[in-house]
């Protein structure tokens, strides 16, 4: 398979894998989101799968039992390293098989990849001979010029999504910071109620409306601080980049590993306001 054909497989294939996520997606939500991890209309985890697929497995189209057997374990190896390494890269667990039986780590298992086993056989036998028809009714000089637009796009599109995700990532932390400070606030509150009756009990009549006055002047400060620690949080849901919201709900079980109180918390904001709209 030459290169020329092999980066045309790529985006063919990468579409189409979009177009079924997003199908898939609309039959279980009853409405489009955008499955894909670019904000384009391409999977390129489909694109690489099938494309190798087709250039390894494609000798073995001869025997069935092979090629069922060959496209579950190379597809299973591509899944599980791309969900690793995007995992240990952005610090996210993007999918997760961990509640279906025979997964290794939540990045793949068995049930998916017996199906994903089928789905390429019946690309290596019925779809693909199409495809590559169509493709090979293109000039050549067209398709080189095809590849290029496209690759222009894609290279944009992920320099796009990994900025979002890089932002996003700082968002979670400073959320972190924030209820860190709330947290410490309320256990300062609760200190100081301790040691106010320890002080009320030990002290005259008298001299409690002057506790009193104190404690007024401490819950004033407290509630300041307590107001723009909140007000600072709603301004950084506000800074939250489109493509980082849209990966949340392209990604319904995204997990982050460092900040996962934090993102279920801004999930839940966005939940409410999509149950809004």
């Amino acid at each position: 398979m030459s290169i020329y054909y092999s980066i045309l497989y790529f985006f063919v294939y990468g579409f189409l894998g979009w177009c079924t996520e997003v199908i898939f997606a609309a039959f279980k939500q009853h409405r489009f989101v955008n499955r894909g991890f670019l904000n384009g209309p391409i999977c390129p985890i489909y694109g690489v799968g099938v494309t190798l697929v087709i250039a390894c497995l494609e000798a073995f189209q001869s025997n069935l039992l092979l090629l069922y057997i060959s496209s579950v374990i190379l597809v299973t190896v591509l899944e599980g390293v791309t969900g690793w390494a995007m995992d240990k890269l952005f610090h996210n667990k993007w999918w997760d098989y961990s509640k279906l039986p025979f997964n290794i780590g939540g990045y793949v298992c068995l049930l998916f990849s017996l199906i994903w086993g089928v789905a390429c056989v019946f690309i290596v036998y019925f779809v693909h001979p199409l495809i590559h028809q169509v493709l090979s009714l293109i000039p050549h000089t067209a398709g080189i010029a095809l590849i290029a637009i496209l690759g222009i796009a894609l290279l944009s599109d992920m320099i796009v999504t990994t900025s979002a995700i890089v932002k996003f990532n700082q968002y979670l932390e400073l959320l972190k910071h924030i209820t860190d400070e709330l947290h410490a606030i309320s256990n300062q509150i609760g200190a100081e109620l301790y040691q106010n009756v320890m002080h009320v009990l030990d002290m005259q009549e008298s001299s409690r409306q002057k506790l009193d006055d104190v404690k007024l002047e401490v819950s004033e400060e407290i509630r300041m601080q307590i107001v723009e620690l909140k007000t600072r949080a709603q301004n950084l849901g506000e800074k939250v980049p489109k493509p980082a919201r849209r990966l949340l709900k392209a990604f319904p079980k995204l997990e982050s590993r460092n900040y996962k109180a934090q993102l279920e918390l801004f999930r839940k904001k966005l939940e409410q306001h999509l149950g809004r709209h």
